[in-house]
């Protein structure tokens, strides 16, 4: 049996691939069993500092496989469960100091918006649809859709795709600010993206996400302490002193 999510580590990279195509990456009880594993497992490991997310096949993700649920005779109770069990990753994900960038293809749909957007860069193909699409069944956001698509757009903007038949295609959603850019080959792109993060002062990465995520759900004094001790921490890290050195090496032979 084909394991629903495909995991790869190598040189620091952790590469996630959804692999549900015949059914669009539409998440059943078993993939969320599968997301929440992966979640914990790449966050946690060692030597990981970055995360790649993609899809196989013509769509990203179109929400909870609301249709596998209903087949299997599921009540609202085992909905709720599979919920939290996918929540746990997304805010595994989410709260992790490890910057994701997610590579996006074809439809987005549902809870597939709360999957996109625990990434921390976007790179959409120009063949990108978000949707809503929760009213034309009867349910109701999940998935963190209802914190993390007005953080991304606004609350007048995250209303108008959950409760009409607005559909974004990728240039609509890089103007939303949902992605961060489209690109021909979004694959590659972000793969060079994560390679960039990889090379570079990687902790430095992950502190900055980490601050913008926290600073969103704390006051503001907490978040300007935080900013205060992580820079100083960060300023006496070999890393830092390395380029700090070259930056100023730089400014000299400029002058």
């Amino acid at each position: 049996m084909t394991e629903p999510i495909r995991l790869a580590v190598h040189g620091g990279l952790a590469h996630i691939t959804l692999d549900r195509p015949a059914r669009l990456n539409a998440i059943d009880f078993e993939m969320g069993d599968f997301l929440r594993d992966v979640a914990t497992y790449v966050t946690s490991a060692a030597g990981v500092g970055a995360i790649l997310l993609d899809a196989h096949g013509p769509a990203f993700c179109s929400g909870g496989d609301v249709l596998a649920m209903a087949g299997t005779g599921a009540t609202g109770a085992d909905v709720t469960r599979a919920a939290v069990t996918i929540n746990e990753a997304i805010q595994t994900f989410v709260l992790s100091p490890i910057p994701i960038v997610a590579s996006v293809r074809g439809a987005v749909a549902g809870g597939g918006i709360g999957i996109m957007l625990l990434a921390d860069y976007i790179v959409a193909g120009p063949d990108l649809k978000v949707v809503g699409k929760y009213a034309d069944v009867g349910l109701t956001p999940d998935l963190g859709v209802s914190t993390l698509l007005p953080a991304t757009v606004g609350q007048r903007r995250a209303l108008e795709l959950l409760m009409t038949d607005r559909q974004l295609d990728a240039a609509e959603a890089l103007e939303w600010g949902m992605v961060a850019e489209v690109a021909d080959d979004p694959d590659t792109r972000a793969r060079e993206i994560a390679t960039h993060w990889l090379t570079g002062a990687t902790a430095a990465y992950g502190h900055a996400k980490r601050l913008v995520r926290e600073g969103a759900h704390r006051p503001f004094a907490a978040s300007l302490a935080d900013e205060a001790a992580t820079i100083g921490a960060a300023f006496e890290t070999h890393a830092a002193q390395e380029r700090i050195a070259a930056f100023a090496k730089r400014s000299v032979e400029r002058r």
